[in-house]
């Protein structure tokens, strides 16, 4: 890890929930942002707000194509986005995929569907605008027990400052209880898995409405203090998405922000346009 990559990591330590906007101007100083946050997202260190770059399709993708309108499972808009991307030559970006109906976030999102289906390859980037970026669980477990620092390098003090006090914390930190309730069944104590199927998920997703009484209408960050760790964030997003295209779960976004902390808010997923994903409700 070189120092530049330090510092960022150092830098991230002192902001709110390991979290920041890529463009706050105590990022200003650093020069090569995205290559810095793409070789630390590289090993997992750190994650950042992604937007697809290009894609192309794939075997499975041209397969469907062939069949029978009837028979295709993809809906109208989305067969027509496929369609337009097999035309294409190799890699197109989303910005030449032209669709008058659809509104860029909403290419987006289908776009990411036909990813998570494999009919398309998308290879994606951090966001041109709005980018954030954000200390990842194993970016933490790295700083917390496994960095040895070697050699010399000038490192600014209040850096230091967040480095300590991140420790300092992490000694005196307990695992926080997910069930609210004073008494917790035998089924409310299981561990957590690493290889989590999207069944398990969904199943989780069951139980913690039920001991939290949320009504069908869980907010994600119950669901991301069961699983993260082990999962990363983004490995939840992905599952929380796999459900929502098997109509398995419905994701709804956060209209009143005042019962929850800001704490629990960051939780959600954040959109390029309206609140996060907020809520999620099994169908």
């Amino acid at each position: 890890m070189d120092t530049n990559e330090l510092k960022f990591l150092l830098k991230l330590l002192g902001c709110a929930n390991y979290r920041s906007s890529l463009s706050a101007s105590g990022f200003k100083s650093f020069k090569g942002k995205d290559r810095i946050c793409q070789s630390l997202g590289d090993r997992e260190l750190l994650d950042y707000s992604r937007e697809i770059a290009s894609v192309k399709i794939l075997p499975p993708g041209n397969a469907l194509l062939k069949l029978e309108q009837a028979q295709l499972p993809i809906t109208d808009q989305e067969l027509k986005v496929l369609e337009k991307i097999s035309k294409a030559a190799g890699k197109v970006s989303p910005s030449k995929i032209k669709m008058s109906s659809l509104k860029a976030p909403e290419k987006e999102e289908i776009l990411k569907t036909l990813s998570e289906r494999g009919l398309i390859d998308a290879e994606s980037k951090i966001k041109k605008t709005k980018a954030e970026v954000w200390l990842t669980e194993r970016g933490l477990e790295y700083l917390r027990e496994d960095y040895s620092p070697k050699g010399a390098a000038t490192i600014n003090l209040d850096l230091l400052n967040n480095y300590l006090r991140f420790l300092r914390k992490s000694l005196h930190s307990k695992p926080e209880e997910v069930c609210t309730s004073a008494h917790k069944s035998e089924e409310s104590a299981a561990v957590t898995i690493v290889n989590l199927t999207d069944e398990e998920i969904l199943e989780t997703i069951r139980r913690l409405d039920r001991e939290l009484g949320t009504d069908n209408y869980l907010p994600i960050f119950h669901l991301r203090q069961k699983l993260q760790p082990p999962l990363s964030r983004e490995e939840v997003d992905k599952a929380l998405y796999r459900l929502q295209a098997s109509d398995q779960i419905e994701l709804s976004t956060l209209q009143e922000a005042n019962a929850y902390t800001p704490e629990q808010i960051d939780a959600g997923i954040i959109q390029n346009i309206g609140g996060p994903v907020f809520f999620i409700s099994v169908n």
